[in-house]
């Protein structure tokens, strides 16, 4: 018998009460928006052409957003090169480990990598200057700078507490294992259910029951589990980035930021920012979301990243 809480899933709109957006996503008809919960869901296309001129920043989930088939495209690194000349800051916020987003975070042109959904931050920069406000200068990248938003003790004993559910998960819940890049995680704990490993929806639920009963925040990105303690999480992570790189409040001026993820695990994401987009491989999760991204690409993972990148720049060329 599970010991655990009811199916994750029954607190989530039923499948009919949003069919025609699964209809949308799935067959392509660009014509007309859908509603689900007074909440316009329309493709990219329909963005007003004065909000995204308006746009100064942009903020993205990586996995099956910026990656497709868990690398990230020539399309996609072009799409965040040709932001970053023009000014706007690219900030992707994921739940993958520090270990795995180090070599990404002094690699690929963006001002950071917010990690483990939201605890850690990577800044690239040169070494024998501020990191703060440098963060676009592609030439210096051989050090980085780690955030944290957790003291060294508390994420010592979050540390040893996790790896007691973690266990507890693989010993209980059938079939599932670790992540494969869970040596480099500090702050967190994940389960794969879709990388390397297929897990079926009872399963997932089970894990993330047994992390909720030990007090743990638990979300379901579009490849992973992920657990941690603490009040952290992907918006709160994107909150703290733009207070430590630029000295702003992210709440005053979220109607200048845009917001690309295609999972669960965005959905905090896509309830706050005005201008939310989820790129089109979105519709597998669109069961499970209470929240809704605004707009919807027609292009998957890195290809429909690109289109939102389009999309801001031509406005910016036009003037």
């Amino acid at each position: 018998m599970r010991p655990c809480c009811a199916n994750v899933s029954s607190k989530y709109p039923v499948f009919f009460s949003i069919a025609p957006l699964c209809y949308f996503l799935l067959f392509g008809v660009k014509s007309k928006s859908v509603l689900h919960e007074s909440h316009l869901v329309n493709p990219l296309d329909q963005w007003p052409h004065r909000a995204r001129l308006r746009i100064t920043g942009v903020l993205t989930d990586v996995d099956d957003t910026l990656t497709t088939d868990g690398t990230i495209t020539a399309e996609a690194l072009d799409a965040i090169a040709a932001l970053q000349s023009e000014g706007l800051p690219v900030i992707p916020v994921t739940g993958r480990p520090v270990g795995w987003s180090e070599p990404f975070a002094a690699t690929w042109p963006v001002d950071a990598i917010v990690a483990e959904n939201g605890a850690v931050a990577l800044l690239p920069c040169g070494g024998d200057e501020n990191p703060i406000g440098l963060q676009r200068d592609t030439d210096k990248r051989e050090h980085l700078s780690k955030l944290y938003q957790q003291d060294a003790n508390t994420r010592a004993a979050n540390f040893a507490r996790m790896q007691q559910v973690l266990a507890q998960i693989e010993r209980e819940v059938p079939g599932a294992r670790r992540a494969t890049d869970s040596s480099g995680r500090e702050t967190d704990i994940a389960i794969d259910h879709s990388e390397f490993t297929q897990l079926p929806q009872e399963a997932i639920d089970h894990a993330v029951c047994i992390m909720r009963a030990a007090g743990m925040n638990a979300t379901v990105s579009s490849i992973h589990i992920n657990g941690w303690f603490g009040t952290h999480n992907k918006l709160e992570g994107a909150r703290w980035i733009v207070r430590e790189l630029f000295g702003r409040d992210l709440d005053a001026e979220i109607d200048r930021w845009v917001y690309v993820g295609d999972s669960t695990n965005d959905q905090l994401m896509f309830q706050h920012f005005p201008h939310s987009v989820g790129v089109a491989n979105i519709a597998r999760f669109v069961p499970q979301l209470a929240h809704l991204p605004r707009y919807v690409t027609h292009g998957e993972r890195g290809a429909g990243f690109a289109e939102v990148a389009r999309a801001i720049l031509s406005e910016r060329e036009r003037g």
